[in-house]
């Protein structure tokens, strides 16, 4: 029912998740950093992404298929959030490749910012949005997660080329 919050944690290969449903949309798909107390009573889309996440950590899923509703986020972090979803899995862009997709080249810094907010970690890929000059760059969940993600997902397309 729309108004309350469903919530359920993940234990995914790169650390504990939290699904956060409103009940008609998924709002928060986010990496846990450190240690909170988290009462869960999930409903059927934290389990629906649950099932999404299995299936993308073995290789078997390469889109989401899932009902977004970014409740919190300026326009333009929500355009941002968008263009993100126009990368392809296993492959990476500039901050500056985005903000150039948005028609904007010249937010680069906005862009980034933008993407740390993002409230949907791994199903909308702002891991896969790096340095102009290839380096890897920040991520909410940390770099460590970044890289192994980038890292998952090349070694998947080169197990299926």
């Amino acid at each position: 029912m729309e108004g309350s919050t469903h919530k359920m944690l993940y234990e995914a290969p790169i650390g504990k998740m939290i699904i956060v449903s409103n009940g008609e949309a998924i709002i928060e798909i986010d990496h846990i950093n450190h240690y909170e107390t988290i009462v869960c009573n999930h409903d059927e889309l934290c389990i629906k992404v649950s099932h999404q996440l299995n299936e993308y950590f073995t290789g078997k899923r390469t889109e989401f298929d899932l009902p977004l509703r970014a409740t919190k986020g300026t326009d333009f972090q929500k355009t941002a959030w968008q263009a993100l979803t126009s990368i392809p899995y296993g492959e990476t862009i500039s901050y500056g490749e985005q903000a150039k997709r948005m028609g904007n080249p010249k937010a680069v810094r906005a862009v980034g910012g933008a993407n740390g907010k993002n409230p949907f970690s791994i199903v909308v890929p702002c891991h896969r949005v790096i340095g102009a000059n290839g380096t890897l760059t920040g991520y909410t969940g940390g770099m460590n997660r970044k890289e192994w993600l980038l890292d998952f997902e090349r070694s998947v397309i080169d197990r299926t080329q």
